[in-house]
This record gives C-alpha cells, structure tokens and sequence, in this order.
C-alpha cells in the first residue's frame, strides 16, 4: 500500500460513467492521441495533481449518500491503466468499504503477462471498454497506436468473467463504416461478459479546448453523425442475430 496517483480531476455527480449516480475520478496520462480526443490536458504524466490512493478514497467515500448501493465510483482518464499500481490500489480500498468499483479504459496499456491485470480483475466490478476501432491499421490511424492491446484486454475481461460495457465513439468518415462495425460486432460476439454495447455519437465541443493549448484540433469541420448513421451503428452492434 502507498501507491501515489496523478489526478487530472473529479466529478461528484456523474451520470453517464456507469450504473448509478458516480463519483468520477480522471487520473492523468494517457499514450494515445485519439483524433477526437476531448480532453488533450489529461494525456501529459507530468501534469496533475498528486495524491495517495487512501485520500482519494476518503474522498470518494464523503459522498457515499449521493451514489448510495446502485452508483459507485468510476475511475477514467486519460488513460487510468497508464497507473495501474494506484489503480489497482484505490480499488481495493473501495471494495473494502462496499463501493463498487467501474473502470473507463481503452485497453491500450494491457499486457498478458503482467501479473497484475488479475489483482486489478479481482477488484474491479465492471470495465466500460472503449474500443476505437476494429481493424488495426484504421485503429493506429485514429489513435497513433494499434489496437492489438484493447483487443487482448477484452478477450481477457471475458475470460475472467469481468462484467463489460463496449463503447464506441462514432465519428463520420472513421469510424462509422459499416464493414468495420460488422467486424466490430463480431468482436463483441466473442465475448461472454458484455451486458451492454453504446454507440457514442462523435461531437466537437472539445475543440475550444485545444485552441486554449494552442494545438490544432485535428477533426476541425466534422460533423456530428446523422441520426440515420447513428442508428445505423447501433443496429449493427446491439439487434439480436437471427
């Protein structure tokens, strides 16, 4: 125990971070570069604010009678599995105290034979897994990195039988064709543990963020996707085969 994290930030209230109402941790960090990544402040290490996994704990406990037994705590990123000894720490406390425990990863970070993704499945209630992309190339394309770790981390949640909700951020002309989806599916249909599958239609509401960095915002024009394309994705990804 003594684990000290990067925080990039909390949120007391989240909705959309798992089930329940949400205690949110950001840690901060994360190797990709996501074309549409939103949060471009969280992917230096070096930044944050630097705390130990019992004080973030004890903060998250303090608002137990917001999120109660049906919410918790979600910790995301940036990348959460860039720290995976505080990660795995903090979630450990958590169990202690009967809070379930959502992580928000990509799976970028995993690795199979590193011993500790199994102390982290042991202590983690459910994995919200977003995976970019479903070929490797186009993947690479997207984030600057391929996407053999996101894959593998999947297949190993389901094998220790590690509840999982797939999302998928929709973005027009990357990640919206349909043969991609199809594969993406298939993916999906691989694994025992997905209880739900999200589509998450891209949006540019981060681009002001980069010109306050002074970076250049890579998606500058998009689009968001149409309803047709969105429901398009989600039939794809979700309808029962017959």
């Amino acid at each position: 125990m003594g684990a000290v994290g990067k925080i990039h930030s909390f949120e007391s209230f989240g909705t959309v971070d798992g089930p329940g109402i949400r205690f949110v941790v950001f840690l901060q960090g994360c190797p990709m570069r996501c074309l549409y990544c939103h949060n471009p402040d969280s992917r230096p290490l070096a930044g944050g604010r630097e705390m130990s996994a019992e004080e973030v704990a004890r903060e998250a406990v303090k608002y137990r009678s917001y999120f109660g037994s049906k919410g918790g705590v979600t910790v995301s990123g940036g990348e959460p599995l860039v720290q995976l000894d505080f990660l795995i720490e903090l979630f450990t406390l958590l169990q202690r105290e009967g809070v379930h425990t959502c992580l928000d990863t990509s799976g970028i970070c995993f690795r199979e034979e590193d011993g500790r993704y199994e102390e982290l499945a042991r202590v983690t209630n459910l994995v919200l897994l977003d995976i970019k992309h479903a070929d490797e190339e186009a993947h690479r394309v997207l984030t600057g990195i391929g996407g053999g770790a996101p894959r593998a981390f999947a297949s190993f949640l389901s094998g220790r039988g590690v509840p999982v909700w797939i999302r998928h951020v929709l973005v027009p002309g990357l990640t919206d064709d349909d043969g991609a989806l199809r594969r993406l599916r298939a993916l999906i249909d691989g694994l025992s543990t997905v209880e739900k599958v999200e589509v998450l239609p891209y949006h540019g509401m981060g681009e002001a963020k980069y010109g306050q960095l002074g970076l250049r915002y890579p998606l500058h024009g998009t689009l968001p996707p149409t309803k047709e394309r969105i429901e398009n994705a989600r039939r794809i990804l979700t309808e029962k085969k017959v």
